[in-house]
């Protein structure tokens, strides 16, 4: 199993140091805010569950918001690279809030009943194709927000998933170059009104899946270097501590050098933009009888090398 529910926002607090030298091969990156710290900034966790170092601080030129950070591509990262091996002041995680890895992207692309032990679940085929949908980016929050229950809806599930971050523009791009458009991997929660994506607004998923604080994302962007074999994570979600969920990204049935190739005959892909890929079995509605969220159930998805988040609801 993974990690213990123990490891959760703040419960390890971080005196100032100095950055290990073994996690320069582990690149985490990160949006934050800090008290005395103007703005949105961008940093590297020290390590899953560490502190943080401040990339705008060790050089201010460097873009504040991520998505502008991958777009100027390999002359940001050489940055990144200097200050993995340059001893530098870390920020204590008790003095840091961890915004969403990626905030406002261009799109953000979701894979429907992409794991084959999902689909056994509801009984179901194997998709031949990828099953695309999407959520605005609205809809996304940081990896310790709230997730807020919306009025209009009765029956608001889980999903825990395996998110892409591609980090270099493309079109009709050949699973072959795939991995060379994506900048990295982060977790999601796939949050999920049923009621609207299975009965209500003509069956459509679009509305059922975007409600506002539907989307946390992070801790980090763990980028693709730092991440030996991405179909071969465990991954799981707990609600209120227990187990809901339990996979691994091996069961997907297709891989991330398909989705993005499959996606890109459509859409232009832009750097930020960010593919949900799937969840595992185990969410509330095909559970006897369907069990959904209420308020004040915490919910931690986690994948591992990558990390978890929490959320409760409100």
């Amino acid at each position: 199993m993974l990690g213990s529910g123990g490891r959760r926002l703040l419960t390890t607090v971080l005196q100032a140091q100095r950055w290990p030298f073994q996690l320069s091969r582990d690149m985490r990156l990160v949006q934050f805010q800090a008290p005395r710290l103007t703005g949105p900034r961008l940093g590297l966790e020290s390590g899953d569950g560490g502190g943080v170092i401040d990339l705008n601080a060790f050089e201010p030129t460097l873009p504040k918001t991520m998505v502008e950070f991958l777009e100027q591509g390999e002359a940001t990262l050489s940055v990144v690279r200097r200050a993995l091996v340059t001893q530098l002041p870390v920020l204590p995680r008790s003095e840091v809030t961890f915004l969403a890895p990626v905030t406002r992207p261009d799109k953000v692309v979701c894979v429907g009943m992409n794991y084959a032990d999902h689909c056994r679940e509801q009984n179901v085929p194997v998709p031949k194709e990828p099953i695309i949908f999407s959520k605005f980016a609205s809809a996304i929050v940081g990896p310790y927000d709230d997730i807020i229950l919306p009025p209009e809806s009765q029956e608001v599930d889980w999903e825990v998933e395996l998110a892409v971050v591609i980090g270099k523009r493309g079109k009709y791009i050949k699973a072959a170059d795939a991995m060379a458009h994506v900048a990295g991997f982060t977790v999601a929660h796939d949050v999920s009104a049923r009621d609207w994506q299975m009965r209500r607004n003509g069956k459509q998923w679009l509305l059922g899946k975007t409600f506002d604080t539907f989307c946390p994302l992070g801790p980090a962007l763990v980028t693709k270097d730092s991440v030996p074999d991405p179909h071969n994570l465990k991954i799981c979600c707990r609600v209120n501590g227990e187990v809901v969920q339990s996979s691994n990204t091996n069961q997907m049935v297709f891989k991330t050098e398909e989705l993005i190739a499959w996606v890109s005959q459509f859409v232009t892909l832009y750097p930020g933009d960010i593919i949900l890929t799937g969840t595992p079995p185990g969410v509330g509605v095909f559970r006897k009888p369907p069990i959904f969220l209420k308020k004040g159930d915490e919910v931690q998805c986690e994948i591992e090398e990558l990390g978890v988040i929490v959320n409760k609801v409100a």
